[in-house]
C-alpha cells in the first residue's frame, strides 16, 4: 500500500502541475483569448471559460449555445472569428469533421493558437499539412487528445509506468456507443465510427498502456443498421494491432451500447494484461481493479480527473510543457488512419471477405 499511497501523491502533483507553474502568487500577466468554432463534437464549456485561470472565452461562431457569458462576441463565419485580434486560440468542432483540417491550417496561418477536436484529420496527408502550418506559423496545435487522464485511466496509466503489471504483453480494448438517428451516415461529418470511437481506443493502448502500435489491420461492417437507414455510416469494427514491443492489442468499436440505464453512454473496458499481472477499467470507469499474484487492489486508489485543455493552456501562458509530446498525441490517430484509408481502398468484395474470413 505503499507504493500506492505514493502513487495518489504523484498523480496529484501531475493534476496540479499546470497552476503551480503558474508562480507563487498563482496567476498570469494575461490570459489568453479563446475564441470557439463549432458545436459538432465535444466543445469547450463557456461557463467553465468564465473562470479559467489562463483563459479567457472572448468570441464564438458557429455555436448552437445561445446563453454566452456577457462580453462575448457572436460571429457569424469563422472567417470572422479568425479576423477577431481578441482571438489567440481557437478551439474547432467543425460543422463537417472533412473540413475541420483545413479550419485548423486557415486558424494556424492567421496566427491562431488550435485545439481540435478528434480525429483532427481524416487523411494522413491532411494531418501532415497541420503540422507543416504549425510549424510555419510558430503556434500551437492539439488535438482533444484527453482520454488517457480521465480519473480511472490516470490511475491506470501511472501503475502500468510504475512497473505494476511489468511488461505489457496484449491490451483489450472496448469502446461501445449507444445508435441512433442522430449518428450521421456521412463519414464526413464526424469522421465515421472507426476514427471517432476508435481513436479513444487506441489512444487507450499508447497512452495509459504505454506501448506504441507497429502495425494495425481493421475490419468494419453495417451488417444490423436499420434497413432504412442508408449511406456509408458503420454499426461495428474491429482492429488488431502488433505492438512496437512485441505484444498484441484488440480492438472492438461499435454502436451496440443497448442503452440499458446501468450502463454509461460510452461504455467502455480497458484491460492490460503483462508479465506480472493484469489491470483493468471496465463498464466505464465504474470497476477498476489491479490484479498480481500476490495481491487484488479494488478498486484503483481514487485519482482527479485532468481537462486536456487545461494543459494546453497552461503551456501557451507559462510555457509548461505538455503531458504528451505531439508526436505521442497525435500517433493513435495516425495508425487508425492508415488502417482506415487500407479500407477505403479495399475492393467491396474483398472487405466483405475478409469480414467473413479474417486472416490468421
Amino acid at each position: 500500500m505503499k507504493v500506492i499511497s505514493q502513487i495518489v501523491t504523484w498523480l496529484i502533483v501531475l493534476v496540479a502541475a499546470p497552476l503551480l507553474s503558474l508562480g507563487a502568487s498563482g496567476s498570469t500577466a494575461k490570459k489568453i483569448g479563446v475564441g470557439l468554432y463549432g458545436s459538432n463534437g465535444h466543445q469547450l464549456n463557456p461557463a467553465k471559460l468564465a473562470s479559467h485561470p489562463q483563459a479567457q472565452l472572448v468570441a464564438v461562431a458557429g455555436l448552437k449555445q445561445t446563453s454566452l457569458p456577457a462580453g462575448v462576441k457572436r460571429h457569424a463565419t469563422l472567417d470572422e472569428l479568425i479576423r477577431d485580434p481578441a482571438v489567440e486560440l481557437i478551439s474547432l468542432c467543425s460543422p463537417r469533421r472533412a473540413d475541420q483540417a483545413r479550419d485548423a491550417i486557415r486558424c494556424l496561418d492567421a496566427g491562431k493558437h488550435v485545439y481540435a477536436e478528434k480525429p483532427c484529420a481524416l487523411t494522413e496527408g491532411e494531418l501532415d499539412q497541420i503540422l507543416a502550418a504549425a510549424r510555419r506559423s510558430g503556434k500551437e496545435f492539439h488535438e482533444m487528445a484527453g482520454t488517457a487522464f480521465a480519473a480511472n485511466y490516470a490511475a491506470m496509466r501511472q501503475l502500468v509506468r510504475e512497473g505494476a503489471v511489468g511488461d505489457v504483453i496484449q491490451v483489450l480494448v472496448q469502446k461501445s456507443y449507444r445508435y441512433g438517428a442522430s449518428r450521421p451516415q456521412d463519414e464526413a461529418i464526424d469522421g465515421g465510427m472507426f476514427l471517432q470511437a476508435g481513436v479513444h481506443a487506441a489512444r487507450m493502448v499508447e497512452h495509459v498502456g504505454g506501448v506504441r502500435i507497429k502495425t494495425i489491420t481493421g475490419w468494419e461492417t453495417s451488417f444490423g443498421k436499420p434497413e432504412n437507414e442508408k449511406g456509408e455510416g458503420k454499426i461495428a469494427a474491429a482492429a488488431q494491432i502488433g505492438l512496437e514491443n512485441g505484444g498484441i492489442a484488440t480492438l472492438i468499436i461499435n454502436y451496440l451500447n443497448p442503452g440499458h440505464p446501468q450502463l454509461p453512454h460510452g461504455n467502455e473496458t480497458l484491460r492490460i494484461f503483462g508479465t506480472k499481472g493484469f489491470i483493468e477499467s471496465v463498464d466505464g470507469g465504474t470497476r477498476t481493479r489491479l490484479v498480481t499474484k500476490d495481491q487484488t487492489t479494488e478498486p484503483l486508489p481514487p485519482v482527479k480527473s485532468a481537462d486536456y485543455f487545461d494543459y494546453f493552456a497552461a503551456h501557451v501562458t507559462t510555457g509548461v510543457a505538455m503531458p504528451l509530446t505531439l508526436e505521442e498525441e497525435l500517433h493513435p490517430l495516425q495508425m487508425l488512419i492508415r488502417a482506415k484509408e487500407q479500407l477505403r481502398s479495399a475492393p467491396a468484395a474483398a472487405r466483405a471477405a475478409a469480414l467473413s474470413q479474417p486472416t490468421r
